[in-house]
């Protein structure tokens, strides 16, 4: 279908003053003008990130460095003077059904397979269970018995090639009658987390909720082909990234939906817009201008809002979630800038047909009137009868939040992992066989005063051994020079339990400066388990710092552009209310097991990560709605003078594209829960639950009944506040017209 010439746009608002576009505007004007190299130059960039990235390879690792504590000064200590006892130490799990693991046919067919796997890439050892170093690896029943292989690195950096041959080979052995089976650390990371098919039904669903919401195909499609456009950008972009900073595994899911989610939202409050302004006016690029204008404006600061939470996880000051914050924050970043610069020339060569049918619905008399339909009427439904409302809203947001308060942090073991998985079954004949404990052993390090000092062994090892909560501990291995030894400790708890955490910690904070101040010997408590302790540890001391500062700059950025205080604070304290409240309901379903039947998960601690990354996610959101919805209250607002009318007016017109818009994010990220893997079944749990809550209650409940009872005080500003703090303008300001593009700007 032609399009009509493109020439200048009307610059007049349906109050007849002359406007000229702000930043967001400019930039529609000059992709309008430059169609084909706005065109061509998301085509470069799409090809040559997905092109780059399939060139290198992407490279996942999830580094749980941590300076400053005992399990890093472990892993330290190892490096320096034991690099052979340095790397991951995982296992490789028997079972037989039939003869006993010492019979001499089990162990004729075993034993070759643990040579061949102690000569693979990247092993440093293999401790058998037949020999006297592995003598305490057979079960009382002698049905079961583990191998200890030993790699040469980290889990986090092992390359999963090198552990899937170990799985492989290991697997060999088995028969109909013998299991064999790999657990630990670098196991578990060899599957990292996938999602599967969730993207695409989180697609289908967003395509269904589209064509309700504009009941047109092309409207439609719009949002999602910007979406995808930027999102395909962000992955390749990504996949490079991650061969120069350690990016975890799980970062490409989060980047991939959350980019998903708000680039069709971002579009869609665009689109909804142009469609206003088209319905009345009747020309393209005047409506294309207009919309990028008003609603373009609004995406800009709710995505660089999303940004700024996101990257806030900076303050936390790990390496895992910094290059999850800036993987994030790029999806976002490149679908905001898609929704900015292609959506527009793509709304000049489809606008006429999109806009036609709503066009002619008004002109017919079909469409309702602005002052009906379901939100106007819900509006001013609320605003007649404000406290109920906050009552209400209130005691569903606090009833929902109030399991949050037990919140436990730590890190979940391969018992939560799907039965499918080698790791997972390993981890329940281990847990049959000796305890669940044997499945997290920790490695105790200790630096003596002198070379093999038999003393300061024994003295090590009797206190161990003595400490309540340690099922099982191995002989030392020393260092060549033997000035370092290293202990298994099994504890008799599982590794996510409660039980073993208070186990690392009586004896880092009792057992072990004994043993120093008596043998001289420097003792930590490091590996996988402890480590993710240590991990939930530092979290839990950063948390209250990162929330304030994402809460402050948010608070800032809301004053700048609103002029009020009123408004940061009712957004920090509702936006912390929808953050808290989808809190409440993992710790529910993933802590205390309700409903974890239908969700197919069993009750565990909740990994330290995910209240970091839901709080960021969740409260960058959370200001989306806000923007969006305080916008339009603030344009009738300026308009009126009355903020009754305002709030009837803003609610009245966003409040069905912002539940749209969060149905399709709750759509997206519920679709997480389709996953097989405890974490994503988290991430999806969480921030579904935390946008409905938001866009249905805070957004439909709190906020219209916080704005009616605070009345004109809502816009109140202190002077001497004002006259200081830099202005933000997301509506369009008075001014000279927009230039007239030439005719050769006009051809795409």
């Amino acid at each position: 279908m032609a399009t009509r010439p493109l020439t200048r746009p009307p610059t007049h608002d349906q109050t007849g003053g002359s406007e000229s576009p702000g930043l967001v505007g400019r930039l529609a004007v000059w992709a309008l003008a430059h169609r084909a190299r706005v065109v061509a130059l998301w085509i470069v960039l799409l090809v040559g990130a997905m092109a780059a990235s399939s060139s290198v390879g992407p490279h996942y690792v999830n580094n749980l460095a941590l300076s400053g504590t005992d399990s890093q000064r472990a892993t330290d200590l190892l490096h320096h003077n034991f690099p052979t006892r340095a790397g991951d130490v995982d296992q490789i799990v028997f079972h037989s059904s039939r003869a006993l693991v010492t019979d001499g046919t089990v162990q004729a067919r075993l034993a070759p397979i643990l040579v061949r796997v102690s000569h693979l890439p990247h092993v440093s050892s293999v401790v058998s269970p037949f020999t006297p170093a592995g003598g305490r690896a057979i079960s009382a029943d002698r049905r079961t018995a583990f191998a200890t292989v030993v790699f040469d690195q980290r889990a986090e950096v092992l390359q999963h090639a090198a552990v899937d041959r170990v799985i492989a080979l290991a697997r060999s052995a088995s028969t109909g009658s013998l299991q064999v089976e790999a657990g630990g650390r670098a196991v578990q990371e060899a599957n990292p987390p996938s999602l599967g098919a969730a993207t695409g039904i989180g697609v289908v669903a967003a395509i269904v909720v589209l064509l309700i919401t504009f009941g047109s195909a092309i409207a439609m499609g719009l949002p999602i082909l910007t979406a995808l456009l930027g999102l395909g950008s962000a992955m390749g972009l990504i996949g490079v990234g991650s061969r120069v900073l350690d990016t975890p595994d799980f970062s490409t899911q989060l980047a991939a939906l959350l980019g998903l989610g708000v680039g069709i939202d971002y579009a869609l409050f665009i689109v909804t817009r142009f469609r206003e302004n088209y319905s009345i006016a009747g020309d393209v690029p005047a409506s294309i201008i207009s919309a990028m204008d008003t609603a373009g404006r609004a995406v800009l600061f709710a995505g660089v809002t999303v940004i700024i939470a996101l990257l806030g996880m900076f303050a936390i000051g790990v390496s895992l979630l910094n290059a999850a914050a800036l993987a994030t924050a790029l999806s976002v970043g490149l679908t905001m800038l898609a929704a900015l610069t292609i959506l527009p020339v793509l709304l000049s060569r489809f606008g006429e047909r999109i806009g036609s049918h709503k066009r002619s619905r008004r002109a017919a008399g079909a469409q309702a009137p602005d002052n009906a339909g379901f939100w106007p009427r819900w509006a001013r439904l609320v605003t007649r009868h404000p406290w109920p409302a906050l009552i209400a809203g209130l005691s569903i947001m606090l009833l929902l939040a109030a399991p949050a308060f037990s919140l436990r942090l730590g890190q979940s073991d391969a018992g939560n992992d799907p039965t499918s998985l080698t790791s997972r079954r390993a981890y329940d004949l281990v847990a049959r066989g000796f305890g669940k404990g044997f499945n997290g052993p920790l490695q105790v390090v200790a630096q003596l005063r002198q070379p093999g000092d038999r003393a300061a062994l024994s003295h090590v090892g009797t206190t161990l051994r003595a400490t309540p909560g340690v099922a099982s501990v191995s002989a030392p291995e020393l260092s060549p020079l033997g000035q370092t030894a290293v202990y298994q400790v099994f504890p008799r708890t599982a590794p996510e339990s409660r039980a073993t955490t208070d186990l690392v910690n009586r004896l880092r904070d009792q057992q072990l400066p004994q043993v120093k101040s008596a043998t001289g010997a420097t003792v930590v408590v490091g590996g996988p388990t402890a480590t993710g302790i240590d991990f939930s540890q530092v979290i839990s001391g950063k948390l209250a710092l990162f929330i304030a500062v994402v809460v402050l700059l948010a608070g800032l950025l809301l004053a700048m552009v609103f002029r009020s205080i009123a408004v940061p604070i009712q957004a920090a304290l509702m936006n912390l209310l929808s953050v808290g409240a989808s809190l409440g309901v993992v710790v529910g379903i993933f802590q205390y097991g309700w409903l974890g039947g239908f969700f197919n998960v069993t009750a565990g601690p909740i990994e330290p990560f995910i209240p970091v990354i839901v709080f960021a996610i969740v409260f960058g959101l959370s200001m989306d709605y806000e923007v969006f919805l305080i916008s339009r209250i603030h344009e009738a607002w300026t308009r009126r003078r009355n903020p009754t009318a305002a709030l009837i007016d803003g609610l009245g017109s966003t409040g069905r594209v912002v539940t749209a818009a969060a149905t399709i994010m709750v759509c997206i990220f519920i679709s997480f829960v389709l996953g097989d893997q405890r974490v994503i079944k988290l991430f999806g749990v969480s921030l579904a639950s935390a946008v409905f809550l938001d866009a249905f209650v805070v957004r439909s409940l709190l906020l219209p009944s916080v704005l009616t009872l605070l009345g004109k005080r809502t816009w109140a500003f202190p002077r001497f506040i004002d006259r200081r703090l830099q202005r933000i303008a997301i509506e369009r300001s008075e001014g000279p017209p927009i230039p007239a593009l030439t005719p050769g700007q006009e051809a795409l």
